[in-house]
């Protein structure tokens, strides 16, 4: 790639994104958070299994990859997405980060909800998320806290997810 000089520019070698995402609890649904079904009295209520985990590290590989959100690539009101596999959106997004020349350096999650306790199914979501996606479960952090009662989460009304991710150019 060259300027408008014409010298050489190095190209991007690292990108960092990050992801949001946020779902209310409802009765009559699944808890499923990083493609593990969760025992719960109440699951997330969502077009797709509202895996808040899963969406948001797939917004932070889209956003650090200079995409648009999984919105636009998995839009709500289709019926194609309905009730499916985040995991199965997550295979999706990791095709389309690799046909952008990236690879995945590490992706670092935080899960927000007061309830259920959830740490002793972080082995199980690394194992599926780096499945999925190709990569080493050390590649996967995966954490939790409560918001101290403060907000919807406290409340336990929804469970919140946060996400950044480090891509690569495959070349490096």
């Amino acid at each position: 790639m060259s300027n408008s000089e014409g010298n050489d520019v190095p190209r991007q070698g690292m990108r960092i994104g990050i992801g949001y995402d946020v779902h209310p609890l409802v009765e009559g649904r699944k808890l499923v958070l990083g493609g593990v079904l969760i025992p719960s009295e109440r699951g997330l209520g969502g077009h797709s299994d509202a895996d808040v985990l899963l969406h948001s590290i797939m917004d932070a590989l889209l956003g650090s990859a200079g995409l648009r959100d999984i919105g636009f690539y998995f839009p709500a009101g289709d019926a194609r997405f309905k009730d499916i596999s985040s995991l199965e959106l997550l295979s999706r997004v990791g095709d389309i980060i690799r046909k952008k020349g990236k690879t995945i350096s590490n992706i670092d999650t935080t899960i927000v909800a007061e309830q259920p306790r959830l740490s002793p199914y972080f082995d199980e979501m690394k194992h599926r998320i780096s499945q999925t996606l190709g990569i080493r479960g050390e590649q996967v952090g995966i954490k939790a806290t409560t918001s101290e009662g403060l907000g919807f989460a406290g409340r336990s009304e929804g469970i919140a997810a946060y996400a950044v991710v480090l891509l690569e150019d495959s070349s490096r």
